[in-house]
């Protein structure tokens, strides 16, 4: 039987759900043979739904993870009410912080916000196997 090429959770807006989410990645990738790129599809969804967590925050509302086993890879989209939007900026080079979307960047083939049907935006991220 084939597995499922679209696996979807809702998350409560907090850091626990960072590495539940990882948890689900990783048993997502191995039943799609896709274990190769664990490591880097995971760091994208923790930049993702970390910065859902910290700047996402819409009272009463649910953060949603999409995993999406794709022809070419993997799609990974981080789904909140919110409609702020990410920026990406690189930051001063002694900077703790800021340095999520510039590391998307790089380990995506290519990423991007997208309009959702509710209120919000969704920010996806495509990795190649």
């Amino acid at each position: 039987m084939e597995e499922a090429s679209l696996i979807v959770r809702r998350w409560e807006r907090g850091a626990r759900s960072v590495p539940l989410a990882r948890g689900e990645l990783r048993k997502a990738l191995k039943d799609w043979g896709l274990s190769h790129i664990e490591d880097a599809a995971s760091l994208v969804l923790s930049e993702l739904l970390t910065n859902a967590v910290r700047h996402g925050r819409v009272p009463g509302r649910v953060i949603e993870t999409r995993f999406l086993h794709t022809p070419d890879g993997l799609r990974v989209e981080v789904h909140d009410a919110s409609e702020r939007r990410p920026l990406m900026a690189l930051p001063d080079s002694d900077a703790c912080g800021g340095w999520g979307l510039p590391l998307v960047d790089t380990l995506s083939e290519r990423w991007g916000v997208s309009e959702r049907s509710g209120p919000g935006k969704f920010v996806w991220a495509e990795l190649s196997a």
